[in-house]
């Protein structure tokens, strides 16, 4: 990794804005990056998961039902511990922590309403232009608040850094949603195995880094589409590497995705939680 630019120096910006309508089971009530996993919602998972690596600075691009979002973090250091808050005085008092918080993060943490009906790269667009002026950062990163994987962020970032160009995607094999079949190519099946990730192809993983001058591909119009023609084009212009993973990835689609999800999690072999 480059000597200047450490996880750090690089801001993360999460999408957190759309609807979530195929996990309308869940997303009635909250934002889709605040369902559950277990006993966190998945944006934290993926807040801590980026954190390992030493990612301390989160721009959360919110939209739908932000006011959920910007509620959790506002409450965030108190659900860990003990508080007292007393009515007697002046209400503009802050409660007061009890005892040692178990809230082990050192992040900053940047929720912004970036429009309910904002598509993706309208929201990357609109939370760059409130961010940059202040932090002046060079380089940035950029996830759906709605993925896991276990690939190494920080080797990543080294290899963005080291293909100089302005952005590189993660690219993953696509989950196979039915059986897949092994075969021998007559009769007999080989292998059959129950929706693992297909060996054919690479998919948009959805774990970026980004120079800052990605922002001239984006538009604050809210129909911009990042998958569209920002990424189209600076595809077109020979600027977009690939950082191939073979590990896991997963996404929350589907309330099966969260079933799946919430399974491993449970059995403490998920595989985006440190040992």
């Amino acid at each position: 990794m480059s000597d200047k630019i450490s996880p750090k120096d690089v801001p993360i910006f999460i999408l957190a804005g759309g609807l979530g309508t195929r996990l309308s089971e869940e997303t009635g009530s909250k934002p889709k990056p605040m369902v559950e996993i277990g006993e966190y919602p998945i944006l934290l998972h993926l807040m801590r998961y980026y954190y390992r690596f030493g990612f301390n600075d989160f721009v959360i691009c919110a939209g739908y039902k932000a006011w959920e979002i910007k509620k959790y973090f506002l409450d965030y250091q108190f659900r860990e511990r003990d508080f007292a808050i007393d009515h007697r005085k002046s209400l503009g008092e802050g409660p007061q922590g009890l005892g040692q918080s178990t809230v082990q993060e050192n992040w900053r943490v940047t929720v912004l309403d970036t429009g309910l009906e904002s598509m993706t790269g309208a929201r990357v667009a609109r939370a760059y232009d409130r961010v940059y002026p202040e932090r002046k950062f060079e380089h940035f990163g950029l996830t759906y608040g709605d993925g896991l994987c276990d690939v190494d962020l920080a080797k990543e970032l080294g290899f963005h850094l080291e293909q100089n160009r302005t952005g590189t995607v993660l690219a993953v094999h696509p989950l196979a949603r039915f059986g897949e079949l092994e075969t021998d190519g007559k009769s007999q099946v080989l292998e059959f195995s129950e929706k693992p990730q297909s060996k054919q192809g690479l998919i948009n993983g959805g774990f970026f880094f980004f120079k800052s001058g990605f922002r001239k591909y984006l538009s604050d119009g809210a129909e911009t589409i990042l998958e569209k023609a920002p990424l189209v084009n600076l595809a077109k212009d020979g600027q977009l590497a690939f950082y191939k993973h073979e590990g896991f990835w997963h996404p929350m689609d589907t309330l099966r995705d969260k079933q799946h999800l919430e399974s491993l999690y449970a059995s403490k072999k998920a595989p985006w939680i440190g040992k």
